[in-house]
């Protein structure tokens, strides 16, 4: 069955279909055979890209991608109101259409025209490493007082935050978007259809540092959410960016430092599972909080969404409740017991400054046995390659880490267990952890780390 990657969007408001053809510079098709005029026919279930996910109402938009051409499929998209197409080829009787030149055009075009009416305050987060988890601490900071829609997974990219956005619901009073890129030149798109009000950059890394050549390149492109607003908007960066003097050279925005200054945690006390510290505000006062994740990272993105949160508005007491509230996406730091060793997923992706910083949490959390890194490959990576898996290696090494590694990549780490397969790196970890110990899972998408972790340590739920 054709599909994209995306699911239906059954949330956005409802339109007739002439209003939508208008936003998306299409021109209305009607069938012989239906019996309505294109301008009473009404799209109140929202947008759908997914042949298995189309609820009746529901616009379809046939996307084309490396792999699929959903033109192909388009007779499993009856049941939707309307289509959008690019061609009439295999267009159903009686399906009334959108003709455009470009689908994904329209898509992009739809979602900025959808903003614009709802004229709701948005929020874009980009940045090497921490993207999601400052998402969810923002979104549950912001949550404390307004109806918000945030991305879910990793919808960031040029056809995920388009459907991010026509998931906003009528009655959401703000939207976070959160943005990825792999190259130069794929935010500034993203930018043109949020336009943000409030931009945060989480870091800026070697993540694609394969793809755009060098840190500066990459900071530059992570620029384009700075650059894109306006006098009277705001971005928030750590304190310790080594491109933050770009960064306010470059926007007319305000820009504000977290990390130190005006927002900052003093007072840290970390935990086996989380940090307790005093969030410092200076324009509100100080309040004890917490985050229930590990990591001095954690922190740093935890006072961004404070940050948000003052900027917009919420009083200390709600941007505390909101971090001690925040849990965060899947595979990033989530703690388990299996058989009496704590485990911690950190699958969901990997850079060498996430890796970094990963170890380093490892390192500083209570543990009564040992402690153990499983690593995978790190992508695109080019020829920094050659020095970042050595560097990794030896950090952990420095760090008394016992460094367990998986898949040909993995070797050039220097691990003293390094294993090919994932089933060979699962018999080993199961014969050689004990009660008390803690087990870092970490490695690129590709690696799939999860698989080695489920099949030595499978969590309880």
């Amino acid at each position: 069955m054709a599909m994209t990657a995306f699911a239906a969007i059954k949330t956005m408001k409802t339109y007739p279909l002439q209003q939508l053809a208008s936003a998306m510079s299409g021109t209305l098709l009607q069938t012989s055979s239906s019996e309505q005029g294109g301008g009473e026919i009404v799209i109140s279930a929202g947008v759908s890209t997914d042949t298995r996910k189309i609820a009746e109402g529901s616009l379809f938009i046939a996307l084309k991608g490396e792999n699929f051409d959903a033109h192909d499929f388009l007779d499993q998209a009856s049941a939707a109101a309307a289509l959008v197409i690019e061609d009439q080829k295999n267009l159903p009787e009686g399906v009334p259409a959108i003709l455009v030149n470009d689908t994904l055009k329209a898509l992009q075009d739809l979602a900025a025209w959808y903003l614009r009416e709802l004229n709701i305050p948005v929020v874009a987060i980009t940045g090497s490493n921490g993207k999601t988890s400052t998402k969810d601490f923002t979104r549950s900071v912001l949550a404390q007082k307004f109806r918000v829609n945030a991305t879910l997974g990793n919808f960031n990219n040029h056809i995920g935050l388009p459907l991010t956005v026509l998931a906003t619901k009528e009655d959401d009073e703000l939207a976070i978007l959160e943005m990825g890129m792999n190259h130069s030149g794929e935010l500034a798109p993203l930018c043109e259809i949020a336009k943000p009000n409030l931009s945060i950059i989480t870091n800026v890394g070697t993540a694609h540092i394969e793809n755009m050549g060098s840190r500066e390149a990459i900071a530059l492109e992570k620029g384009t959410v700075a650059r894109s607003l306006e006098e009277k908007g705001t971005l928030l960066v750590p304190a310790d960016c080594d491109f933050i003097d770009d960064y306010r050279d470059s926007t007319k925005a305000r820009v504000i430092a977290t990390g130190e200054d005006d927002i900052r945690a003093e007072n840290i006390v970390p935990g086996p599972a989380g940090s307790e510290f005093d969030l410092v505000i200076d324009a509100l006062g100080t309040i004890r909080t917490s985050i229930a994740v590990a990591g001095q990272h954690m922190i740093s993105n935890a006072l961004l969404a404070a940050g948000a949160g003052h900027i917009l508005g919420l009083s200390l007491q709600e941007i505390a409740d909101g971090l001690s509230n925040a849990t965060l996406t899947s595979g990033r730091l989530r703690q388990y017991d299996s058989f009496g060793i704590t485990v911690i997923d950190d699958t969901y992706n990997a850079n060498p400054e996430s890796i970094i910083a990963a170890l380093n949490t490892l390192a500083n959390l209570p543990c009564s046995g040992k402690r153990t890194a499983v690593l995978g490959k790190m992508a695109e990576l080019g020829d920094h390659a050659a020095e970042a898996y050595p560097r990794i290696g030896k950090v952990a090494n420095d760090l008394q880490l016992t460094l367990v590694t998986v898949g040909d990549e993995a070797a050039a780490y220097g691990a003293p267990h390094h294993f090919d397969d994932i089933q060979s790196a699962a018999t080993h970890l199961l014969s050689n952890q004990d009660e008390g110990d803690l087990v870092l899972f970490k490695g690129s998408r590709a690696a799939a780390m999860e698989k080695v972790m489920e099949l030595a340590f499978p969590a309880d739920d």
